[in-house]
């Protein structure tokens, strides 16, 4: 019974086999026309890790980001920052006297900009922001 809840991957051969070409093959059957070898793969399989989660410190910079109401990358940061349930200072550059001064002093071109602790992202991409954030 424990055969039937792997996966078929697990319980596949690979055959690998040289035409008279040069070029190789690999399948999940043997060549008839050529020598075929069977191929032995190792499941890409890792252990967990444990630790203790009280210790890890993940998101506890401040998160600013500095938008305007028309910007369609800022309403992405902002539908993900709620998804993901990280708390955020919101800086409108066109409607917040305090957030255009903080834009300028930081050379903004375009938005967003989003700061996490003393890191800068400019734009946004959910890679790209979990790379800074954690």
């Amino acid at each position: 019974m424990l055969c039937l809840a792997m996966p078929a991957t697990a319980l596949a051969e690979i055959y690998r086999w040289v035409d008279s070409n040069g070029k190789i093959h690999f399948s999940d059957r043997p060549s008839r026309a050529h020598s075929s070898k069977e191929v032995k793969l190792r499941i890409n399989t890792y252990e967990g890790v444990s630790y203790d989660t009280a210790s890890v410190d993940v998101g506890s910079e401040t998160v600013v980001m500095y938008s305007a109401a028309w910007c369609g990358v800022c309403k992405k940061a902002k539908q993900y920052f709620a998804e993901q349930g990280i708390e955020y200072e919101e800086h409108d550059v066109e409607k917040s006297s305090q957030g255009k001064a903080a834009y300028k002093r930081l050379g903004g071109k375009g938005v967003p900009i989003i700061l996490v602790g003393d890191r800068r992202m400019n734009g946004f991409s959910v890679a790209g922001f979990e790379k800074l954030y954690r």
